[in-house]
């Protein structure tokens, strides 16, 4: 799972990461990279970029879907302009 975002307001989306970390984690996720420095190479910019592996795009979905998920996704909505993507591994 890959997200890309422009935050909006920083200590609202504080709220999001505080309640999506568990709830990733919780259906096997594993945080590759979390924000950190990015290099622009091409297309448009996002100032937060975090990477996220799963066992199997199933329990990417079934994270994403999830109550605790639903519950964080309140905040960031309110606080980011995302682009959320599942990608299949090799």
């Amino acid at each position: 799972m890959a997200n890309s975002c422009h935050i909006t307001d920083s200590e609202l989306y504080s709220k999001y990461i505080k309640l999506a970390g568990p709830a990733i984690e919780k259906y096997g996720g594993k945080f590759l990279a979390r924000g950190g420095q990015q290099t622009k190479l091409e297309g448009e910019s996002f100032e937060r970029t975090v990477l996220i592996e799963f066992p199997s795009i199933e329990a990417a979905k079934e994270a994403y879907h999830s109550e605790e998920y639903k519950e964080a996704l309140e905040f960031s909505s309110k606080s980011s302009v995302r682009h959320v993507v599942i990608v299949e591994g090799l």
